[in-house]
């Protein structure tokens, strides 16, 4: 039997949680949960998922400061981390500069909305490259 993937999604906005949650669970993939940076951080550590989605603009501790810890930590550092945002409809209201998306080594940017079909391909693809 082959072992579920495991996805950390990080993002604290509880509705579209709850639904790609729902998403990812209909194609099997066991699927943890944190609404802000530093609980995403803690759970990485403590559930070691195969892959990361991450969205860029939370309270507390934005995505692109959880992404760039993951990156620098070797425990981390080889599991694909996709950026979920809907920066390009809300980037005129966050502090946070576009160009710090552009130095970090992500593996992939999905924009919100996305279709139920485009987060499982994006999705199946990087866990494809990784091997599980």
């Amino acid at each position: 039997m082959t072992k579920r993937a495991r996805i950390l999604l990080i993002d604290d906005d509880i509705d579209f949680v709850e639904s790609t949650k729902t998403i990812l669970e209909s194609k099997l993939y066991e699927v943890m949960v944190a609404h802000e940076g530093d609980e995403g951080l803690r759970k990485a550590r403590e559930e070691n998922p195969d892959l990361i989605l991450l969205d860029v603009i939370m309270p507390v501790k934005d995505g692109f400061t959880v992404a760039e810890q993951l990156k620098k930590d070797p425990q981390f550092s080889k599991i694909p981390v996709l950026m979920l945002t809907a920066f390009a409809a809300t980037g005129g209201q966050t502090s946070i500069p576009v160009s710090r998306g552009f130095t970090l080594e992500t593996e992939d940017y999905i924009d919100k909305p996305v279709s139920p079909e485009e987060l499982l391909a994006r999705v199946e693809k990087h866990l494809r490259k990784v091997g599980s």
